[in-house]
């Protein structure tokens, strides 16, 4: 396991360093993520349901995301109570959602193999609905504009998630024992093969060791929070959940993941303040690198 997390950590170190050495900048990532989410990992879902029998239990993985989902939620709103509007608007975006398809499926992939994968693509359709059902609805209330949306937006939002749709395709052609053709599951494994690298290029791009100091109180207490929660909702669940050894780790480490980037999507969109726009970016590092911490813990204890 060493010597796999050891070549991810080399991938997202090369993708810091060509950032560092200009030979990309963060502009180049956002084309990046979009051949990731529009293509490869589509490619990678449709092979991994194509290959893998997904057994009923697996459909209790979203239903439990999205029920830490909103319970995550209703504590942050206790928890953040007194801060300020658009901050406290930040803080439930950030708490919502996970990075699964960048994050954490090279680093499965690297310790658990295809079958890995099917454990968390089940998990990342759970953080799908929370992401953009729940942070987008908490993002747009909170912004100085207050809540503008309607049922029809959402919905328009979720139908138009690539991913999230080829988990719902792929879901019932496997249920439904419906095969694609050969050729489209083979042109689709040669895209998927690109996945992984882009994926952890794009987090070394990403990356940014610069945090500003007036950040680092709010910085500190949202860590503590989403952690904190995390690591005692994780334990309880695996402890206590009646499943195999893969779906228990699979909400252990799920709910330790990085917040979602596409918080800031939504922040830009509901047009936050510069600050606040900031501060959502250096906690998505930081939670990179805390999730990397607890990823390696894993791969040594496992």
């Amino acid at each position: 396991m060493n010597q796999e997390f050891l070549y991810v950590i080399l991938i997202i170190a090369f993708g810091y360093l060509l950032k560092r050495l200009h030979v990309l900048e963060e502009k180049d990532g956002q084309v990046i993520a979009k051949i990731i989410f529009k293509i490869t990992l589509p490619a990678l879902v449709i092979v991994t349901f194509d290959k893998v029998e997904i057994e009923t239990s697996l459909m209790l993985i979203p239903l439990i995301v999205v029920l830490y989902g909103l319970f995550a939620t209703f504590i942050g709103f206790l928890l953040f109570k007194n801060e300020e509007r658009e901050l406290k608007g930040s803080f439930l975006m950030l708490t919502s959602g996970f990075n699964v398809g960048l994050f954490a499926f090279p680093l499965v992939f690297a310790l658990w193999g295809m079958s890995g994968l099917t454990y968390f693509s089940m998990f990342d359709v759970g953080t799908s609905f929370i992401t953009f059902g729940v942070a987008y609805i908490l993002g747009s209330y909170f912004s100085d504009e207050g809540l503008s949306l309607k049922p029809k937006e959402i919905i328009k939002k979720l139908v138009r998630s690539i991913p999230l749709m080829t988990y719902f395709i792929a879901s019932i052609l496997n249920f439904s024992d419906i095969q694609l053709p050969d050729i489209i599951i083979s042109v689709a494994g040669t895209i998927s093969e690109a996945n992984i690298p882009l994926s952890l290029l794009l987090l070394g791009i990403y990356l940014n060791f610069k945090w500003e100091k007036q950040f680092f109180k709010p910085i500190v207490k949202f860590l503590m929070f989403k952690y904190g929660l995390g690591l005692v909702f994780g334990v309880i669940m695996f402890f206590t959940l009646p499943y195999d050894e893969m779906f228990r780790y699979t909400i252990l480490i799920g709910v330790l993941l990085p917040a979602a980037t596409s918080a800031i999507t939504f922040a830009v969109e509901f047009k936050y303040s510069t600050d606040s726009i900031r501060l959502m970016a250096n906690i998505t590092n930081i939670t990179i690198l805390v999730s990397i911490i607890f990823l390696y813990i894993f791969a040594n204890v496992i």
